[in-house]
């Protein structure tokens, strides 16, 4: 891949970093030459890289965890779709597990290299087994259960919407099973109507329900948090 450096808007002074610019390639699809460009120039993964983050994705849940305090020491959090890690390493740092206070536990299809202070199931989380191993490795109930999960793109727009607010309402339905009273719960959604129904559950089982879409989620992607906090039981959820 050849790249040429591309002088930003302000100039050879310093004040921002020299754009790249992927050069097409015949055997590259122009959707690829556009992800690598968006890759090269995001200042997020830059400072992923920089930090030691596993992704980009990190910086979501600390810019949601700044405005909503979803983390604290000693806590029990769930990372529902944790791979490749980037979630599950803020919240083992964050909670103080990699010194021995709270748990994290993530699970994810996929395999995942290993976290610090983190236990990490591979299965599908609406496996039984595979929630029963979570309460076992969590050692109680938990107080925070995240989501970033996404199901597979389509490339078709609602067909996609449905799909990962069906897979946000699984992930409540594992949460509500896990959670503590109190306990919180974040899952990202796409912004559109068809969440409705899954909003009106988590209105039903918890005190406050919000929005977020942190600065580091691409200004062009539709997606978007709700963060559920006050958890009220498993009587409200049902």
């Amino acid at each position: 891949m050849r790249q040429k450096p591309r002088r930003g808007a302000g100039g050879g002074d310093g004040a921002r970093p020299l754009a790249v610019r992927v050069r097409k390639a015949r055997r590259r699809k122009p959707s690829s030459t556009e992800w690598l460009t968006r890759q090269l120039n995001d200042p997020y993964v830059a400072d992923a890289h920089r930090l030691g983050y596993r992704s980009r994705a990190a910086f979501k849940l600390i810019q949601l965890d700044e405005r909503f305090h979803l983390l604290r020491s000693g806590m029990r959090v769930v990372d529902l779709g944790c791979a490749p890690g980037g979630w599950s390493q803020i919240a083992a740092a964050r909670v103080g597990a990699e010194k021995g206070h709270g748990a994290v536990v993530g699970i994810d299809l996929s395999p995942t290299d290993p976290v610090p202070g983190a236990a990490l199931l591979q299965g599908d989380f609406r496996d039984p087994a595979i929630a029963n191993h979570s309460r076992t490795a969590l050692g109680g109930p938990a107080d925070l259960v995240l989501s970033d999960m996404a199901a597979p793109a389509t490339g078709h727009a609602a067909t996609d919407h449905l799909r990962i607010v069906a897979l946000a309402e699984e992930a409540f339905a594992f949460a509500a099973a896990l959670l503590r009273p109190g306990g919180a719960f974040v899952a990202k959604v796409f912004q559109g109507g068809a969440e409705g129904a899954l909003l009106a559950e988590l209105k039903r089982a918890f005190a406050t329900v919000r929005h977020a879409k942190p600065a580091a989620s691409r200004a062009e992607s539709a997606e978007t948090y709700v963060v559920a906090t006050g958890f009220r039981g498993a009587s409200g959820a049902a």
